[in-house]
């Protein structure tokens, strides 16, 4: 049970890394692909999809830890 938990954790980390990645700073998801550079302060589309995506992913990456925790320290 515990090499499932650590392998979800692990899959969990690079999906976090990868939205992280792909959240770029003041542009938006459309410059990086290659679009234009509007100035917009609430999150739209993609965005907002990946903003989301993050916290929901972090919580569960806190989640299978503490899930990690509970199996190791059962006898």
């Amino acid at each position: 049970m515990l090499k499932i938990i650590n392998f979800a954790q692990i899959i969990v980390s690079l999906l976090i890394i990868t939205t992280i990645l792909l959240q770029n700073k003041g542009s938006g998801v459309g410059a990086v692909f290659g679009g234009g550079g509007g100035v917009a302060h609430t999150r739209r589309g993609a965005d907002k999809w990946l903003f989301y995506s993050t916290i929901v992913l972090g919580a569960l990456f806190v989640l299978l830890g503490i899930a990690s925790l509970i199996v190791q320290n059962t006898p």
